[in-house]
């Protein structure tokens, strides 16, 4: 039954159903170098009521050339009727006096000040984009396609994907934005996703962020040109349940807080070594480096003027390692962060209270991926060992390691409908273009009595071998003979952790796989380059 389209789990068939390539691309020729950062994928569901009145959003429409409201744009991009006039009321807003999630309690850093009584609205970008930026649509029917997209119905996915300095938008080909810069990352709010509207957040490689909403056909800006910082983003995430605030991680080893309603503010980041207290010297594996602006929900109550008073960006700016945050996830519950970085480290950060909790070394190399699972028991991460390894963040330990990659693995996550707390269904994919699933029970675990030693392998589509990164990565962390470090956890050796074996394995053909995810109906994959494709796998479970 099974070929080159089809496979077979335990649970069901899986079948290569839909692909996606970029549209408008030009031909390219083979001598064209690779884009220089890989595809990142986002993913949101939007519920279509059954019917809708006629009408639909006209953002979308004049973003494909259909502009049927009438509205005016000034020359400078700036739309006369943004965020002058009070947006939809079907907009979801944040609730300031309500907790982030039914789980947690209030915290003043995830919490915004409520808003006079007499601004109750939803603040949205303020920039037109068919003013300011190249977009393109594939549709030579722009009308049609404005109309078929305000006539569905239902659930529908769509996806958003970088490629080149390109960003596209996609459930099938709808739009792509062609910016100056590279985007690097983005993240689309699940929180406020409707009908009328979508939060986009675009990293780059300038460090420079755009809030983009496509269904109103608008963008702004934050940290501009790099005025807060300039380092390349390399992942960002919007807080969960927040219609506001988002985390961005960046090259330089610092994850910064924003607020996309704020303006950018007059902010410098603390030097660590320039600490008043010379005596005690920052380590990256002990602690992170908080630096509050004046307006931070902490230090804010003691500003005198009315200009201290002014919120602005960043909320807060943590610096978190010496080497380049690879990307972070946060808990369920939102109280931590899991960031994973090019020293080898996993670090478990308590967010409310801008504090490291533990700090895990990797076997060796980079750690590349990181999931949290959906109950919050456990830390999954892939990395340049070719391994998959789970933490168990509340037992302090490394649970056990996943074995079946031959080279670096590049894309971890968890199936949230085949995780039940007792089993886990997770899958990876990696630089030897394997598409592995694994069911992990902790119940089922036996910790080898002997395990033979470890051979480093050197993949042949990787850039560096593991040997020498393992060098290298091993010159950023302490040793067992040095002073011990309350929150630093060393990599247990190769007989002390349990072996999980892959549920099934599947060889796909094409380019690096970057991106795997798990959506309703289907398993999704996407490759590194700018030559990308997004391939559905669709799955038909057995009852």
């Amino acid at each position: 039954m099974e070929n080159d389209s089809t496979f077979v789990a335990p649970e069901g068939v899986y079948s290569v159903t839909e692909e996606h390539k970029p549209f408008l691309l030009v031909a390219h020729n083979v001598n064209v170098p690779l884009a220089p950062y890989p595809t990142r994928v986002s993913s949101v569901v939007v519920r279509y009521p059954a019917s809708k009145a006629p009408g639909g959003a006209p953002g979308f429409a004049q973003l494909l050339n259909a502009r049927k409201d009438g509205s005016k744009s000034r020359d400078d991009g700036l739309s006369l009727s943004s965020s002058d006039t009070a947006d939809d009321e079907g907009s979801p807003a944040l609730d300031a006096s309500s907790p982030v999630s039914p789980s947690i309690e209030h915290h003043s850093l995830f919490v915004h000040a409520p808003a006079p009584p007499a601004k109750k609205r939803v603040v949205r970008p303020k920039h037109n984009i068919r003013t300011t930026l190249d977009v393109h649509h594939p549709h030579p029917d722009a009308e049609g396609s404005a109309k078929a997209l305000n006539a569905k119905q239902g659930d529908t996915t769509f996806l958003f994907y970088n490629s080149g300095k390109s960003f596209l938008w996609v459930e099938e080909p709808l739009s792509r934005v062609t910016f100056s810069a590279h985007p690097t990352c983005h993240d689309v709010n699940t929180f406020t996703a409707s009908p009328e509207r979508l939060d986009v957040i675009i990293g780059f490689s300038t460090g420079d962020l755009v809030w983009l909403d496509p269904i109103s056909s608008r963008y702004g800006r934050l940290n501009k040109q790099g005025c807060i910082s300039n380092s390349p983003c390399t992942a960002v995430r919007w807080v969960p349940s927040s219609s506001t605030l988002f985390l961005v991680s960046h090259a330089d080893g610092t994850i910064i807080v924003y607020d996309k309603e704020r303006d950018d503010g007059a902010f410098k980041a603390q030097d660590p070594s320039a600490s008043d207290d010379s005596s005690k010297e920052w380590d990256p594996v002990d602690n992170i480096f908080v630096t509050m602006p004046p307006w931070h929900p902490v230090s804010g109550p003691g500003l005198k003027t009315e200009k201290e008073k002014a919120v602005k960006n960043p909320v807060s700016h943590w610096r978190v390692s010496r080497k380049s945050i690879v990307d972070f996830v946060f808990s369920p519950d939102v109280k931590y962060v899991g960031a994973i970085s090019e020293d080898g480290c996993l670090r478990v950060i308590d967010a409310l209270a801008e504090q490291l909790v533990d700090c895990y070394a990797s076997y060796f190399g980079s750690l590349t991926c990181i999931a949290w699972s959906p109950d919050g028991r456990f830390i999954l991460t892939g990395g340049q060992d070719d391994l998959l390894t789970i933490f168990s963040p509340w037992e302090q330990r490394v649970v056990a390691r996943c074995q079946g990659h031959s080279s670096f693995v590049t894309s971890v996550a968890f199936d949230d409908l085949r995780c039940d707390g007792r089993t886990y269904r997770f899958g990876s994919v990696g630089e030897d273009n394997k598409l592995i699933l694994w069911d992990f029970s902790s119940g089922a675990l036996h910790r080898p009595k002997f395990h033979a030693t470890h051979h480093q392998r050197v993949s042949m589509s990787s850039t560096v071998s593991l040997a020498f990164r393992h060098d290298r990565s091993a010159l950023h962390l302490p040793s067992v003979d040095e002073k011990p470090y309350p929150r630093y956890h060393p990599a247990p050796s190769r007989n002390e952790v349990a072996i999980v074996q892959p549920v099934l394995t599947k060889q796909v053909e094409g380019d690096l796989l970057a991106v795997i995810a798990f959506l309703q109906r289907s398993v999704l994959t996407a490759s590194k380059t700018d030559l990308m494709a997004i391939v559905r796998i669709r799955r038909r479970l057995i009852d």
